[in-house]
């Protein structure tokens, strides 16, 4: 039992700061229902935020430097830095790779 009690507030000592593209509140987040909602919110305050390499896939290609956390029909978009990880889309995966790649293009424009 203690040894669960430190494993648990070591993962919370090395987690990672989250910080999120305008677009996710915006556009993606009204368009998923409160159970999906749910799901997703857990899965990135309990995996993703704690071991992000770990529990998500690298892309390749054109979205080569970032990563996706696969929750359900969702995928979650994001970028590794030393401290944060920062949350391009969360989308459904129909739609995910052409709305994210649009996403990160018009981001980079914007510099």
């Amino acid at each position: 039992m203690m040894c669960g009690l430190k494993i648990r507030s070591l993962k919370k000592a090395m987690a990672y700061k989250l910080k999120y593209h305008p677009d996710v509140k915006k556009s993606d987040l009204p368009k998923i229902d409160a159970k999906n909602r749910g799901m997703i919110k857990r899965a990135i305050e309990d995996r993703l935020a704690a071991q992000p390499v770990t529990y998500g896939k690298p892309l390749q290609r054109t979205l080569k430097g970032y990563w996706k956390l696969r929750i359900g029909d969702y995928r979650v978009v994001f970028k590794v830095s030393s401290d944060s990880i920062f949350i391009f889309g969360i989308i459904h995966r129909k739609e995910v790779y052409r709305l994210i790649k649009k996403r990160i293009e018009d981001e980079f424009q914007d510099r």
